[in-house]
């Protein structure tokens, strides 16, 4: 059906073992026919182990090293030996892509956005700055250089309030999220700490959500920045709740969204695979948009069209120029992310917002895992374990960061011609 011959390569930089979004690529081009080859930073790490792995690329360099990063790169695509598909799966990567990427082109194929855009888009302050200035809908913010500034914001938009990085991509050792509810000044207090020794804090006001509030955008943009595939769906779930990664998650038609979404991307003259985050105001009956990733986001396979298409498997078409065929989003289609909706549900539950019975009938309707694939199931195994051995290791652990493996190594995967996983010494 399609020309897979050009092999693919899941790029990241965060040190995120248990990061699914790359499995999901892994499997949608593996299952599609196309070689791929994934970049890891642990040998254990369960997507690693996937059957629709030709090979695996044990690094975890530096984000800030961008010349070390395309040595590494290099290294590579020399042994895989031909042209090949590049897709990023983390806002460092993308970034890297972008302001970095031009010498890679001779041995890569990876979409070309505007050289600052997705720096811009990725920053929580800068993107704020920039919708201000294009009129797009969104939570008042501020970045926070001392505790007086969050202190003065806190008073003006009250609490609870949403504390983010401002710059989400750098490595904190696992001491800070992402993104933080706070719901009083003793915690600002511990997150601004926290947050001012990793890279700075961006305080946000908090809106108000509910049933259907929390909505989602994934696309990909062509040369020309025509969205096709392009996607809404609803976050039934996050974790951490109201505030972080899908859990689970449904396809939906919103068709203001749809149109308000892909009129920003053509304005921005964005290309490439994209993950926009909207919350419903009811106050003054508006999406805000909350966050742009301008990078595949991490449950992109909620969405598929009735072409079998994704947007990973469109990106890999439109990049070896081939057409991308058109189709209509799987409207109902339920994703769910294993290891963390069972969290998530328990803290919905204290909440008084879902109960055991609404859970497990949840459960029942989902189309397809994070994790847990009946044709690929040692990733599912392996990422069972991880979550053990962090439950056993939490009263421990000191949020060291992950030992970089400061040079790449290759190591053939278990692929069409029967080779097998093994860690190169």
């Amino acid at each position: 059906m399609y020309d897979t011959t050009t092999p693919a390569v899941v790029f990241k930089l965060d040190p995120n073992v248990l990061h699914h979004g790359g499995l999901g690529v892994i499997r949608s081009l593996g299952r599609a026919g196309v070689p791929v080859y994934a970049v890891h930073e642990d040998s254990l790490a369960p997507a690693a182990h996937s059957r629709y792995v030709r090979g695996r690329w044990l690094w975890s360099p530096d984000p800030g090293d961008a010349e070390a990063i395309r040595f590494g790169l290099m290294q590579l695509a020399q042994r895989i030996g031909r042209p090949a598909v590049l897709i990023p799966t983390d806002d460092a990567a993308a970034i890297f892509l972008a302001e970095h990427g031009d010498p890679l082109r001779m041995w890569f194929q990876f979409a070309q956005p505007p050289h600052d855009l997705p720096r811009l888009l990725a920053g929580k302050y800068t993107m704020y700055e920039l919708c201000r200035r294009l009129g797009v809908p969104c939570a008042q913010a501020r970045l926070i250089r001392g505790w007086d500034e969050a202190l003065e914001f806190a008073d003006r938009v009250g609490y609870p309030l949403v504390a983010k990085l401002a710059t989400p991509w750098r490595p904190t050792g696992g001491k800070v999220r992402s993104t933080t509810i706070v719901e009083d000044s003793d915690e600002l207090a511990r997150i601004y700490r926290r947050c001012d020794a990793v890279g700075g804090l961006m305080l946000q006001e908090f809106i108000p959500g509910g049933p259907e509030h929390d909505w989602f955008f994934h696309g990909y943009c062509d040369a020309d920045s025509v969205c096709r595939p392009a996607f809404t769906g609803v976050k039934e779930r996050s974790y951490p709740a109201h505030a972080g990664l899908t859990s689970l998650g449904r396809c939906e038609d919103n068709e203001s969204l749809l149109s308000s979404a892909t009129a920003l991307l053509a304005k921005l003259s964005y290309t490439g695979i994209v993950d926009l985050d909207f919350r419903w105001d009811d106050r003054d009956q508006q999406y805000k948009l909350l966050d742009f990733n301008p990078r595949l986001g991490a449950q992109f396979r909620l969405f598929r069209d009735s072409a079998g298409l994704d947007v990973a498997l469109a990106s890999y078409l439109d990049l070896t120029g081939q057409p991308v065929p058109a189709g209509r989003p799987e409207v109902g289609r339920r994703f769910l992310v294993e290891n963390y909706d069972p969290i998530a549900a328990l803290r919905y539950w204290s909440r008084g917002e879902l109960g055991l019975r609404a859970w497990a009938g949840s459960l029942r309707r989902v189309h397809e895992r994070a994790w847990f694939a009946r044709d690929d199931l040692l990733p599912f195994a392996l990422m069972c374990t991880w979550m053990a051995c962090r439950a056993v290791a939490r009263p421990w652990r000191r949020g060291k960061p992950h030992p970089e493996l400061a040079e790449p190594q290759y190591v053939p995967g278990r692929n069409y011609d029967g080779g097998h996983l093994e860690r190169k010494r």
